[in-house]
Parts: C-alpha cells; sequence; structure tokens
C-alpha cells in the first residue's frame, strides 16, 4: 500500500471539515448580526399609529419671539376714548384712541361742519392717539409710536400729508400707561382710570368717573365732584363739561367750571342741553369761537351759541 496516499486523503478529509466549520461560524454570525440590526431598528423607529416628533431646528440668531412686550392693564387696553377739535364752525377733526395696545387709532377731517368725514392716514408706525390739537394753519398730534408706543408729538400743515417733529404740550395733555402726558413731561394720575386730560397756560384737569381733578401749575389736585362727566373743552377763563344723567337734560349736558381758584365746592352750572345727544359711549367735546361741537353716539352736532341751543 502507497502510504503517501493514505497521508494525502486524511489531510483533504480534515482541510474539508474546517472549512465547514468555519462557513457555519460565519452563517451564525450573519445571523446574530442581522437580528441585532432589526431589533435596534424596531426600538428606535416610531410605530405607525404613533404621532411625529418634533423636528430640530437651529438658529445663529436669537428668536425674536421671546422679546418682552409692554405690559398693559385690560381697562387701559379696553378703553376707547374720543378726541375733537375744532377750528371754526365748519372745520373740524376727530379722533380715536387708546392707551399702549389697544385698537388701531383712527383720524378724520370735516370742513362742512361734520355732514362729511374724510379718513386721513396716520403714519404706519402710529399705535395710538392720545390727544389732537387745530388751528387754523395746521394739526398736532400726540402719538404713541412703535411697538412700545413712545410719546411723540407731531405736527401737520397740509391735512396730514406730511408729519413733522412737534413741539411738547402743542397737541394738549394725554393720557398713557405711564401716566398724564403733560408738556413738562408724565406725571402720576389723579385717579386709577383717568378719562380725559387737558392743559391750558396755568391749569390742567383730568376726567374722572364721577369727579374732574384741578389744579394750578405743578401744585396739589383739586378733587371736584361731578356725576356723569365724560369730557371737557378749554373755554378761555372756564372749562366746558360734558356730562349725561344730569336732571332736566335727556342728552348731554354742558355745563362750566372755572378754571381758577378751584375747590371741592366749586359749582358747576349748566350752560345748555343737547337733548338728542347720545348718552352712552365716550363723548368728545370741543369750543371754538361761539361754536361748541359735540361727538356723541354716531352724531356730531355744533351748537353756534356757546352751547346754549343744539
Amino acid at each position: 500500500m502507497d502510504t503517501r496516499r493514505g497521508t494525502r486523503n486524511l489531510g483533504s478529509t480534515t482541510t474539508r471539515t474546517t472549512l465547514l466549520w468555519v462557513a457555519v461560524v460565519v452563517v451564525v454570525l450573519v445571523v446574530v448580526d442581522i437580528a441585532l440590526v432589526t431589533l435596534a431598528l424596531g426600538r428606535t423607529a416610531p410605530n405607525a399609529g404613533d404621532p411625529a416628533g418634533p423636528i430640530p431646528t437651529f438658529s445663529s440668531s436669537p428668536d425674536s419671539s421671546a422679546s418682552p412686550t409692554p405690559s398693559v392693564s385690560a381697562d387701559a387696553a379696553g378703553v376707547t376714548r374720543r378726541f375733537l377739535t375744532a377750528v371754526d364752525g365748519q372745520e373740524a377733526w376727530r379722533a380715536t384712541g387708546t392707551t399702549c395696545g389697544g385698537p388701531a387709532p383712527t383720524l378724520e377731517h370735516t370742513v362742512d361742519g361734520g355732514a362729511t368725514w374724510v379718513p386721513v392716514a396716520l403714519g404706519p408706525d402710529v399705535s395710538t392717539l392720545m390727544a389732537i390739537r387745530a388751528s387754523s394753519t395746521d394739526l398736532t398730534i400726540l402719538a404713541g409710536v412703535g411697538a412700545d408706543c413712545a410719546t411723540t408729538v407731531r405736527t401737520s400743515a397740509d391735512d396730514g400729508v406730511t408729519w413733522t417733529a412737534g413741539s411738547p404740550g402743542a397737541a394738549g395733555a394725554g393720557i398713557s400707561t405711564a401716566g398724564i402726558v403733560l408738556a413738562t413731561g408724565v406725571v402720576e394720575s389723579p385717579c386709577g382710570s383717568p378719562k380725559k386730560a387737558y392743559q391750558g397756560q396755568q391749569t390742567s384737569v383730568v376726567i374722572c368717573e364721577g369727579k374732574v381733578e384741578w389744579r394750578p401749575g405743578t401744585g396739589e389736585w383739586v378733587e371736584v365732584p361731578v356725576d356723569g362727566i365724560r369730557a371737557v373743552a378749554d373755554n378761555d377763563d372756564e372749562y366746558l363739561l360734558a356730562r349725561v344723567g344730569a336732571e332736566g337734560c335727556a342728552g348731554v349736558e354742558i355745563a362750566s367750571l372755572t378754571a381758577i381758584g378751584v375747590t371741592p365746592e366749586t359749582a358747576t352750572p349748566a350752560v345748555g342741553c343737547a337733548a338728542d345727544a347720545e348718552t352712552i359711549g365716550p363723548i368728545g367735546l370741543d369750543r371754538a369761537g361761539d361754536h361748541i361741537w359735540l361727538w356723541a353716539g354716531d352724531a356730531v352736532s355744533v351748537s353756534a351759541d356757546g352751547g346754549a341751543t343744539w
């Protein structure tokens, strides 16, 4: 027998057996690897019925939505004020506004005694109006500008087509979330919910619920009880007042208040009664010579005799 051939057959059988086992091990490892991958995918993939998770976003700049906004009380933002300023018996301006954060302000102009009103565009940055005052040559507004309603005075000499910077106090006094805006700056309001404010050359007046607050210069406020008080207007050495609920007047009564030496007992005698005027809601009032303008409800009325008749 050829021993070399037998040795060669044994080596060949051993080699085949080894290769077979290696193949088996490789197959097992592949199966295990597939099972592990499948298990991992099953743990990380969302279920078909689960809601999709949030998609992460990245930005190199700060989130503008996180910027602070002005704090405005519900009462302040919800109260609409009316402003009325007359040039004569035919021409006048009227406007609405709230404190910062309220609805957009409006401005209108009439040259036919209030029969028709033409809207006037304000600058896109005007957030609110706090006062308006007109003369035969121009119109000045006290406005809140921008998101923070920065107090700004602007004047127009072309019926609101263009605006330039105005002088402090040129539009009169106004009400902001910080207090009463006067020509000399902002002062604390004498009441919690002021309705109107007016500043003359030597005195100031703030209309509050059921009372008028008056002060000379920078002196102390003097409280004068006036039921139903809604508006105030300058009348030389007096103030004109618009009030509702007065005895003997079913509409809006026009009364007067001296502008000198006011005390809590100072009288407010009636001047006249706009019997058909609306008594619900804010009221606008102004005087130009003998003409008294009253804006109540949807109507604007003009008296040619100082408010005695309407």
